[in-house]
């Protein structure tokens, strides 16, 4: 195959991996309105799996071979690069199309001697971006008022559903607009923004838009949920970019939204969320490896405009990963050592499954989203001398390093946070406590969505900016249904009881929650305010019923926004008002 051929191969393949993961999120919708949960986990994961399907077909038609790589002549590479070029150059989703290009020439070439110039390093779309074609979003004025407003938008954007109480929820909408003080920002010039898609997940259906006041803009977001009777209702109102941001937060499952122009989505989301990076964005909404790519580009920008140096990251070092960071860049680094400690009964390839188990599953907001790469390139000058000792001493099969680069055959990338075993360890009062709620909070929530971390302690959690905690050592994740929770035996005798060993079986699979009591913490006064919030977490039965209802089949609630956000059920008095209600009459109402 010649390279004219190459590049009419890829962008086939590349095609047919768009049609299929755009009929996978199409129906998303039915599977909301028929509360179709199991439905929606297997849709997630089924579309994960779409991309390599799809790259591998394209190695194996234009190597000849379905994987391993192939001999090129010189100039090849470059040659189906420019003439791919060409053909995606108006293509509303050339941006995807560039980073599909790119996986299919790193898997059909010698991985030890990929070039940059055969590569879309840099996207040829940065001075001008992919060509739009459906709008993004519908701009809805609210002259008429923001009640009617909102009716007509509803209508538009989600069509004939059976509402719970339509009534109540644009009482609650315009309450809950007064309530953040949006009544006197400027009435008269309101507009709303909202994206022609809505972004399902988990058990909810989402709105998401913007409220423009003339320059000023605020996020703003609906939630959609459905009752035992399949009877809609409007969860909340969102309209703060925290809370937005942490909607759309790398510790949960991705969108299925539709969107003809991914670039123009990513843009419209990153106007609303300013402070979060694109590749979050991408990956938000399902494209995750595109977000790799726009990560990788980042990367690179900031190592330009850079000049501090990769140090081993703060806190207890790993027993399978070592961990380094760079200060200026909120990321973590993470490599599989070479040899485990003793107590490790897992491989590198057991690792690796276990990581993709994490990005196939629901994370319900408690793990945090990684990116995977291969032969990843760092300049020499730029590690601490710490750092480098480190790798070799405990990374040595995985690290190649000459005089200027220092390469990873294979690394993970994930969004840094603090160790919870550092953040508890200095918090006192309120803040200890909060936290300590948080921590029982995220293992609960895992257990319920049928993940049990394993390894629970401290350090193998991290807190974010916003406050919550979130679980990111892999190493011993497990499905919670795997797990032989126990009770331990009581002692037959005092020789026993004073046993360093336990004096009962153990296999492999069991747990004895009793015993997380003595390890997971250090301080008698951390350990008694934790049993007192979280107490049952040490009884086998908890961990039991959660068993019980996952293999009933039970899908959890999971909310991405504080429970007490929720809305209650409001007075629907004088509720003949709304369709006059602007938003200078919310406050009265």
């Amino acid at each position: 195959m010649d390279a004219a051929g190459a590049a009419q191969a890829i962008l086939d393949h590349f095609r047919a991996y768009r049609r299929a993961f755009e009929s996978v999120t199409a129906a998303a919708g039915q599977r909301f309105l028929s509360a179709d949960w199991r439905g929606v986990q297997d849709a997630s994961a089924r579309r994960l799996d779409l991309y390599n399907v799809h790259i591998e077909a394209a190695v194996a038609r234009i190597a000849g071979e379905p994987s391993g790589t192939a001999a090129f002549p010189s100039g090849f590479w470059l040659e189906a690069k420019e003439r791919y070029r060409k053909l995606i150059a108006h293509r509303p989703d050339g941006d995807l199309a560039e980073t599909a290009y790119n996986s299919v020439y790193r898997r059909a070439i010698d991985p030890d001697f990929p070039v940059d110039d055969d590569l879309f390093v840099h996207s040829s779309f940065q001075r001008a971006p992919p060509p739009s074609v459906d709008p993004v979003f519908t701009t809805y004025p609210t002259a008429g008022g923001v009640a009617s407003m909102l009716r007509r938008m509803l209508d538009e954007q989600v069509g004939e559903l059976n509402w719970q109480d339509l009534d109540r929820d644009l009482a609650n909408i315009l309450t809950s607009l007064a309530e953040a003080g949006l009544d006197r920002q400027g009435a008269p010039s309101l507009e709303v923004d909202v994206v022609n898609s809505l972004f399902y997940r988990n058990k909810g259906a989402y709105i998401v838009g913007r409220l423009r006041f003339g320059e000023r803009v605020r996020p703003f977001s609906l939630p959609l949920s459905l009752d035992a009777e399949r009877k809609a209702y409007i969860d909340t109102l969102i309209c703060d970019e925290d809370e937005l941001s942490i909607v759309f937060s790398f510790t949960r499952a991705y969108f299925m939204v539709g969107s003809s122009y991914p670039f123009g989505l990513v843009e419209f989301l990153h106007s609303l969320l300013p402070n979060k990076k694109r590749s979050e964005i991408y990956a938000s909404i399902g494209e995750h490896r595109h977000g790799k790519t726009e990560f990788y580009r980042d990367f690179l920008r900031h190592l330009d405009r850079s000049d501090d140096y990769f140090e081993v990251a703060p806190g207890i070092k790993g027993t399978v990963m070592t961990v380094f960071t760079l200060p200026s860049y909120q990321t973590v680094f993470k490599v599989i050592k070479d040899r485990f400690a003793p107590q490790k009964y897992v491989t590198a390839n057991d690792v690796r499954n276990k990581y993709y188990m994490v990005k196939s599953h629901d994370r319900v907001g408690r793990m945090a989203d990684t990116q995977e790469f291969e032969n990843f390139s760092l300049p020499r000058e730029r590690l601490a001398p710490g750092l480098l000792d480190e790798l070799r001493a405990v990374a040595a099969g995985s690290v190649a390093v000459d005089e200027e680069v220092v390469r990873i055959e294979h690394l993970y990338t994930e969004r840094s946070m603090t160790p919870l075993n550092l953040y508890v360890g200095s918090a006192r009062g309120a803040a200890l406590t909060d936290a300590l709620d948080e921590y029982g909070n995220a293992i609960k929530q895992l257990a319920a969505a049928n993940i049990f971390p394993g390894d629970m302690l401290l350090k193998n959690f991290g807190v974010t900016r916003h406050g919550r905690v979130v679980f990111y050592d892999y190493d011993e994740i497990c499905y919670l249904t795997d797990v032989n929770f126990r009770a331990i035996p009581e002692a037959t005798n005092m020789e026993d009881e004073m046993s360093a060993d336990p004096w009962y079986s153990v296999a492999p699979n069991d747990v004895f929650p009793e015993e997380f009591r003595r390890f997971l913490f250090g301080r008698a006064e951390t350990k008694r305010l934790f049993e007192k919030m979280h107490g049952d977490l040490f009884d086998p039965e908890y961990w039991r019923d959660l068993q019980r209802a996952i293999r009933d089949g039970q899908v959890i609630d999971v909310f991405p926004y504080r429970r007490r956000k929720r809305f209650s059920a409001r007075d629907a008095a004088s509720l003949a008002r709304l369709p006059q209600l602007s938003v200078e009459t919310v406050a009265s109402h």
